[in-house]
């Protein structure tokens, strides 16, 4: 796979977007939720590409940029907060959630 030239923006975004796409559908609230850290020309940009992307890929590419990319733990630690509050965000966290919870949690830690 070739070089991931996003910022760090960029890949968090992405990161939240497939976590909200992950059941192939995504509330209003987990929209605004990522909306309210993004402008809507980067959401409408990062969004497309998830949408395109099959989950393998989506879960390659989080992978390859995470080891391309130094994250403090820190870092690490506010993305995983951020996934949670994107899959909290419309009140329930269904069974796909859950497991692709799980997943990048793995993945980021």
């Amino acid at each position: 796979m070739e070089k991931l030239n996003w910022s760090k923006k960029e890949f968090e975004v992405y990161v939240l977007l497939f976590a909200a796409h992950c059941n192939h559908f995504e509330s209003k609230e987990e929209q605004e939720y990522i909306l309210d850290r993004v402008d809507e020309k980067m959401y409408n940009k990062i969004h497309t590409e998830v949408v395109i992307d099959s989950e393998e890929t989506n879960l390659n590419k989080i992978q390859q940029y995470l080891a391309e990319n130094h994250f403090e733990q820190a870092e690490k630690e506010a993305l995983i907060k951020d996934i949670k509050n994107v899959f909290f965000a419309d009140g329930t966290v269904d069974a796909i959630e859950k497991k692709i919870f799980s997943l990048l949690k793995k993945i980021i830690d």
